[in-house]
């Protein structure tokens, strides 16, 4: 489909439709809320039946969620055996390359090293892999120049490592991750044309400048790519975990983070609705033939899904890959900074309710793309927005209000004493997922860590208590505040993730 995957260049009704769809997952969310709060005062019985009602749903869906999370870690544990080097041999030689693109904006040597370290130590020859250090222009000279280094430093152990410096303020772009990485891509581009390397044999992945791979990941990457039956037409999504920097970080920051691993965990057995988060990998003719990544927003990780999915009329798909790469949690010096550097981080992923108003408008004239596929993708991109959004403060705060505006005449009905105990009935069955969901957080925990005390491992057992607050104050209002600002109208900005380390990490 011949579809410009932009909200900018529109005139007439295409800009007034942008418009409504933009005010639409905002509204939603706050229509909820303010709907639900006030009918706390005025209908406190319905308020109460319905809130039971969604704790049961809430219920349903958690048990549903924690069996195909012990699935997902299940399959996990076992392909952590594979010898993926040995099963790319037996489907014969190929001349596949990689292409790995970092964006690097404010991440110094020591944050990018260990992940360039890791992308030589691979089982898969390292010589077909061609590096590329995406730096901003707008990057101090410490940056630049470390860059440089690593360049000189590892050079050598690759197919070429390259240093692209992108030019601030080209026309049509915003200061955002995918207009850096697509003018990286550009020059790649012309790299492997120079040396005659097909773009059909070339596997590209935009990781984040601290993504640090295992020895078999990209062993596995190509194994994926080269069994998939239409590899042009596929984006490879790994599970990111963020164990870099996990014991260096507060209780709330891991808390959060390691459910975003999980949620993608449950992600990747649903292959059918899957999209691309974070770091992942694709096929870079077909990027280059979508034309890279979106040059004016934020969210580029799952845009380029959205935007290959529409090129490509709906015959487009996500490969999942049962193994992980790992990425820093947010951090900062303090307690306090972290929480922002936090909040602001889940405000930019949450910033991802961006692809609502475009996809949909894609959808309005794809003919080409099933109503069906149409349906179910839309629907599934506005619900996960408004549950981000609603379901932390639905659960932990309006739950509660009708007990504190009940008249007398609540206080006086059956439901008055029986909701508590229904609430208390159902969170007690929660409470298993709950188990469940400590349990392979401490399985997954980095092995090397492990000198880390029996104290401390029981103390990040015990942080996952903090849930019902980490989850409203640190997910649900950074989702509302993106929302709400997309509403609004009050565009964003790419902001970088600060990275921080300890000394002994």
């Amino acid at each position: 489909m011949n579809f410009i995957y932009s909200k900018q260049g529109l005139s007439g009704g295409e800009k007034r439709l942008q418009r409504l769809l933009e005010i639409l997952p905002g509204a939603a969310s706050w229509t909820t809320l303010l709907g639900m709060g006030i009918l706390s005062f005025w209908k406190p019985i319905l308020v109460a039946v319905l809130v039971i009602a969604y704790d049961l749903y809430w219920l349903l869906r958690l048990l549903y969620m924690t069996l195909f999370l012990v699935a997902a870690y299940l399959r996990l544990s076992r392909e952590r055996q594979t010898d993926w080097m040995a099963k790319v041999r037996g489907l014969g030689p190929h001349e596949i390359h990689h292409l790995v693109i970092l964006p690097v904006a404010r991440e110094s040597k020591k944050i990018i090293e260990p992940g360039i370290q890791a992308l030589a130590e691979q089982t898969f020859p390292s010589q077909k892999t061609l590096v590329v250090l995406a730096v901003e222009e707008r990057a101090s000279p410490e940056i630049k120049n470390g860059a440089l280094e690593i360049q000189q430093a590892f050079r050598d152990r690759f197919l070429d490592c390259l240093v692209v410096v992108h030019p601030d303020g080209l026309p049509g772009e915003a200061r955002v991750k995918g207009a850096n990485a697509s003018y990286a891509a550009k020059e790649a581009a012309r790299y492997f044309e120079l040396r005659k390397i097909s773009f059909e044999n070339v596997i590209a992945s935009c990781f984040d400048a601290d993504t640090v791979v295992g020895p078999q990941y990209f062993a596995c990457l190509t194994y994926h790519f080269l069994a998939c039956p239409d590899r042009t037409r596929a984006s490879f999504q790994p599970i990111p975990v963020y164990h870099n920097n996990i014991w260096d970080v507060p209780g709330f920051a891991r808390v959060l983070d390691i459910g975003a691993s999980f949620m993608q965990m449950v992600e990747a057995t649903n292959p059918e609705k899957l999209i691309t988060f974070s770091s992942h990998s694709m096929s870079f003719k077909a990027l280059v033939e979508v034309g890279f990544w979106p040059l004016d927003m934020i969210s580029d990780d799952s845009a380029i899904f959205w935007k290959s999915f529409i090129h490509f009329d709906g015959r487009y798909r996500v490969v999942p890959m049962y193994i992980t790469l790992s990425m820093d949690i947010a951090a900062a010096e303090t307690w306090w900074k972290t929480a922002i550097n936090v909040y602001k981080q889940k405000r930019r992923w949450a910033w991802g309710a961006e692809n609502f108003p475009i996809v949909i408008r894609a959808f309005l004239k794809a003919r080409e793309i099933p109503l069906t596929s149409r349906i179910r993708h839309g629907f599934k991109l506005f619900e996960s927005h408004w549950t981000w959004a609603t379901g932390a403060f639905l659960l932990a705060v309006i739950g509660w209000l009708p007990v504190f505006f009940a008249g007398r005449e609540f206080s006086n009905t059956v439901l008055y004493y029986s909701a508590p105990r229904i609430k208390s009935i159902i969170f007690h069955l929660a409470s298993l997922s709950l188990v469940t969901t400590i349990f392979l957080s401490l399985t997954l925990l980095p092995k090397r860590r492990l000198k880390h005390s029996f104290l401390k491992k029981l103390g990040h057992a015990v942080e996952w208590l903090s849930v019902p607050v980490v989850f409203t104050f640190l997910s649900a209002v950074p989702a509302l505040d993106a929302q709400t600002r997309l509403m609004l109208g009050r565009h964003m900005e790419f902001w970088v993730t600060e990275k921080k380390r300890d000394k002994a990490a």
